[in-house]
């Protein structure tokens, strides 16, 4: 079945910005509450959120096989386990829907005013129900450098890194949307040329740059997938700031790895972005030396030229721009990552989200943490209002935007802001 929603020379009769990551050949999914606290699945073209389940109910999807329900929930779960087909049928018939030339609901002003809300009127919510959350590690470039600041320099990488997407399971009751401030985390650390371990707010609190990737049904337990089937799983991605405090997490890494260094908040931006919308950003991942294992391998462009940035903005002042990056540095693809996730018969579900771990490019403007933009804290970031940073202070906001743009389109993911507080205090 075409994608017949990417056709660039296609308009939409809403009014759509230039610079906008929401042109109609997008088509993001999401959930939104509106001023009358009703809360629905919807789109967004330009700066409009679009109430999915009032065009359902209005009969702007006849002909496709959903239930009577489909968008009139508070998740996007149900819709993700339909599948592909479904998922290409209701993009393509949205594209439709809103295309310049298609006056049906374009001159139906009643209609407009029950679908088409203005972004400012619509509170965003988290956009599926995340039953299970893994992190991966797969960038060559932040594993060798927090390698080098920890380990031995002549070996960063440990020998199981180049064999396998290393990763672990996070904590789901902590991913939140984009606007919800975190809180300084407490915990147990070491400080330098102590022997015992303190309790009390983390000093060294960090952001991370990653994206993450929602599945459907992928499997059922005991049942592994092969690595050509993988990308049909994957419905689409979203931005993730997943927040570590790095100073809990050296002192109780070992033996088990992150526990309350990680878990204690990870933000993603609301608007879920298909694979069929990056469709045309394909490109090449980095060269795997040595080949992986036969179940890993695969062939051609299964990497996506989505250009990243990171803010950080001190309160009562403007942010600073002090990193950009690129997703199609990341060495382990997400089709590797999800085959390596069900190799051993680990079952994956609707709605489950996979973090591609810290994206780290080649160059220091480039790193995608705090930890390495200022090497441990020895060389520290100037910001607007003059002040530094070797971490990030209380009341300083992280801001992480991603797009793909070539001659013909720009395909964008909004943004993932979020505020980091004092710790929690209980009244």
């Amino acid at each position: 079945m075409p994608i017949t929603a990417n056709r660039p020379e296609r308009k939409s009769w809403l009014d759509v910005p230039t610079d906008s990551d929401f042109p109609i050949q997008n088509i993001p999914f999401g959930v939104f509450l509106t001023k009358e606290n009703i809360v629905t699945v919807g789109t967004r073209i330009g700066d409009f959120a679009i109430d999915l389940g009032a065009l359902q109910q209005l009969d702007y999807f006849d002909g496709i096989d959903l239930t009577d329900d489909m968008f009139m929930q508070d998740t996007l779960n149900d819709f993700i386990s339909d599948g592909h087909k479904t998922w290409r049928l209701v993009r393509n018939r949205i594209a439709d829907i809103f295309d310049a030339e298609n006056p049906k609901l374009r001159d139906n002003t009643e209609h407009r005013n029950i679908v088409i809300f203005k972004m400012e009127d619509v509170e965003m919510q988290l956009p599926v129900l995340i039953g299970d959350y893994t992190d991966f590690y797969s960038s060559k470039e932040h594993a060798t450098n927090v390698g080098m600041m920890f380990r031995d320099p002549e070996n960063a990488l440990l020998p199981n890194w180049l064999h396998i997407p290393v990763g672990y399971h996070g904590r789901s009751s902590t991913i939140i949307p984009s606007g919800i401030p975190v809180h300084r985390p407490m915990g147990q650390t070491l400080p330098n040329g102590e022997t015992s371990p303190v309790f009390g707010p983390s000093r060294l609190v960090d952001f991370e740059l990653e994206t993450a990737f929602i599945t459907t049904d992928v499997n059922i337990m005991g049942e592994n997938i092969s690595i050509s089937e993988a990308e049909g799983y994957i419905f689409g991605m979203v931005l993730l700031n997943d927040w570590s405090a790095r100073d809990i997490q050296k002192w109780e890494y070992v033996p088990l790895g992150p526990f309350l260094s990680k878990n204690f908040a990870s933000s993603i931006s609301p608007w879920i972005v298909t694979m069929d919308a990056l469709e045309p950003f394909r490109t090449k991942g980095p060269k795997q030396e040595p080949t992986p294992l036969p179940y890993l391998q695969q062939k051609g462009k299964h990497s996506f030229d989505i250009n990243l940035e990171v803010a950080l903005q001190p309160e009562d002042a403007e942010a600073t721009v002090i990193s950009r990056s690129n997703f199609k540095y990341m060495y382990w693809s997400m089709c590797q990552q999800l085959t390596h996730h069900t190799s051993n018969g680990c079952r994956v579900n609707s709605g489950d989200m996979m973090g591609s771990g810290t994206i780290s490019g080649p160059t220091p403007d480039s790193y995608g943490s705090m930890l390495e933009l200022t090497w441990g804290g020895k060389n520290p970031i100037t910001m607007s209002d003059g002040t530094e940073r070797k971490f990030i202070n209380d009341y300083d906001t992280v801001i992480m935007k991603g797009y793909c743009q070539n001659g013909q389109v720009r395909i964008g993911f909004g943004e993932v802001s979020s505020k980091l507080l004092p710790p929690f205090v209980r009244k």
